[in-house]
C-alpha cells in the first residue's frame, strides 16, 4: 500500500506496530533517513536502540549474507517490546530477499523498514511494498518541511506553538537550509530557550540559525544587489579560488532575489526576511522594485538552466559573471 503527503507523515510519528513493515525511498538520502529516524524512534521507543531490539542491516552485508534480514526478523530479543530490522539503502541486488522475508514475515515478528534512493516504478522491492496487504511504501519528495511538520518538530521540543510570523521566518529557513542543517537549528532553538517561558521570538531564531546559509557567496550576492557591477569580476575570483562553483552562486543568487522579491511585495511593513543581512536585503527591495527582480530572476533561471544544459560548453563561471554584470547593470536603471 502507498503512503503519501501528509498521510505519511502521520504514519511515521504514530506507526501501526502490527503492520509488517515500511519501504522508504527518494532521492534525498537526508530527508529518507530522517524519516527513518523517527519512524524507528515511535516504533521502538526511546530505549530500543540500548535494549538491542533494532537490527542494522547494510545492503551490502545482506547481499553477502541474504540469511541476516530473515535471522533478525524472527530473533526472540532478550528485552520485551516492538523490533525492527531495518534494511539500508536497499537496491536490485537484495530485491529478492527482502521480498523473501515480506512472505514469510508472522505475527510476532520484528517490523522490516528499508530505505533506498530514488526508485523506478519497475522496481520489484517497490511493487512488492506497494502491492502488500499489511506493509506500506513512502517515497520521499525533495521538499522543504510543510509548516504542519515544523509545527510538529517544536512541539516535540517542548516549545510552544509561535506567532504566524515567527512560523513564517521558520519557514523560510526551512526552505533555504538542508533538512539536516534545519533539523540542526531546531535542536539548537530548543537548548537556546531551555527553562526560558517567554514565547518564540524571531530574534531567537535569528541568533541560533546559521549566520549565513553560505557566508561567501553571500559577499558577491550583496555586491550584485548593490548594483555595484565594478566589485564582481574581484569577488568571483576570490570566490573561485576557494573553490565555489557556478551552480552553487546561480542557486545562491535565485534565494537571494526571491527574499528581495517577497519585501519588495510586502504590504505589511514587516518584510518576512530572515539573517543577519536583513536589512541591507529590504533596502535592495525597495531600490529594485518587484518588476526588475522578477527579470533578474528570469536571467537567473534561464542561466541556471545553461549551466545544467548537457550541451553546455561556455566556461560556467564565465556565464555566472556575465548575468551578475547585466543584474548589477539593471539594478541601476
Amino acid at each position: 500500500m502507498k503512503l503519501v503527503g501528509q498521510q505519511a507523515n502521520g504514519y511515521f510519528g504514530k506507526p501501526e506496530k502490527d503492520r509488517t513493515g515500511v519501504l522508504i525511498y527518494g532521492a534525498d538520502a537526508m530527508r529518507v533517513a530522517l524519516k527513518r529516524q523517527e519512524l524507528i524512534a515511535a516504533l521502538i521507543g526511546p530505549q530500543g536502540e540500548e535494549e538491542m531490539r533494532i537490527t542494522r542491516i547494510p545492503a551490502g552485508e545482506l547481499r553477502k549474507e541474504p540469511a541476516l534480514l530473515l535471522d533478525a526478523i524472527k530473533a526472540i530479543g532478550f528485552f520485551p517490546g516492538p523490533r525492527v530490522a531495518f534494511v539500508e539503502d536497499a537496491n536490485s541486488y537484495v530485491e529478492a530477499t527482502i521480498i523473501d522475508a515480506l512472505e514469510q514475515w508472522q505475527a510476532g515478528d520484528a517490523h522490516i523498514v528499508v530505505t533506498a534512493g530514488a526508485l523506478k516504478k519497475t522496481s520489484k522491492t517497490l511493487k512488492a511494498f506497494e502491492s502488500h496487504r499489511n506493509a506500506y511504501a513512502a517515497v520521499i519528495y525533495d521538499n522543504p518541511p510543510t509548516r504542519a511538520e515544523i509545527e510538529t518538530a517544536l512541539h516535540k521540543a517542548g516549545l510552544t506553538a509561535p506567532t504566524a510570523e515567527v512560523m513564517g521566518v521558520l519557514t523560510e529557513l526551512a526552505k533555504a537550509l538542508d533538512p539536516g542543517d534545519f533539523r540542526q537549528t531546531l535542536d539548537k532553538i530548543t537548548l537556546y530557550k531551555l527553562n526560558d517561558p517567554t514565547p518564540l521570538t524571531e530574534e531567537d531564531v535569528a541568533a541560533c540559525a546559521p549566520t549565513s546559509t553560505e557566508a561567501d557567496i553571500d559577499d558577491i550576492l550583496l555586491v550584485v544587489g548593490d548594483a555595484n557591477a565594478q566589485m564582481i569580476g574581484p569577488v568571483l575570483a576570490k570566490l573561485q579560488a576557494q573553490g565555489v562553483n557556478a551552480v552553487s552562486l546561480c542557486i545562491g543568487a535565485m534565494r537571494h532575489f526571491r527574499s528581495m522579491h517577497k519585501a519588495a511585495c510586502d504590504t505589511t511593513g514587516r518584510p518576512n526576511v530572515w539573517g543577519p543581512n536583513k536589512d541591507r536585503i529590504i533596502a535592495q527591495a525597495r531600490q529594485w522594485g518587484p518588476e526588475r527582480i522578477e527579470t533578474a530572476l528570469t536571467v537567473l533561471t534561464d542561466t541556471d538552466l545553461q549551466l545544467r544544459s548537457a550541451g553546455q560548453n561556455a566556461p560556467a563561471m564565465a556565464l555566472v559573471e556575465r548575468a551578475f554584470i547585466r543584474l548589477a547593470m539593471l539594478g541601476r536603471l
